[in-house]
């Protein structure tokens, strides 16, 4: 089975919100909210993929500096499998604007559980919900 990299962000503004943006339309589980992030291209450190993805998705600027491993999911869908590491990101330039979402909202952590995720995303919520 093919392991797909993919790295996700949790943008923590300073009232310890986090920041969900819900996938658009047209798009494999459209609709549901997800961390910020994506596929990390051939080469690519997770950490340059995240600061190239939160440019191109919500046109904020970071550093890997900036970026604390929290955990990862590993989850298999029927054609592949999905590796993804959760980075916490206290600092950004720029506000976040939706570039490639249907819509973006700041969520306290004990309401994360009451937006639709991807599988995937799910077991990522509990050690965010711990840290914060």
């Amino acid at each position: 089975m093919k392991i797909t990299l993919v790295v996700a962000c949790a943008l923590v503004d300073a009232d310890r919100r986090v920041l969900i943006a819900q996938r658009p339309q047209g798009k494999q589980l459209a609709g549901l909210w997800e961390f910020p992030g994506g596929k990390v291209d051939p080469g690519e450190t997770p950490e340059a993929a995240l600061i190239r993805e939160l440019r191109e998705e919500l046109g904020v600027e970071t550093q890997e500096a900036c970026l604390a491993p929290l955990t990862f999911a590993s989850h298999s869908y029927e054609n592949f499998h999905l590796l993804m590491p959760l980075y916490v990101c206290r600092k950004w330039q720029g506000d976040p604007q939706s570039h490639e979402h249907s819509a973006l909202k700041w969520v306290s952590p004990r309401n994360l559980r009451d937006y639709p995720m991807p599988p995937a995303d799910e077991p990522l919520i509990a050690p965010l919900c711990d840290l914060l």
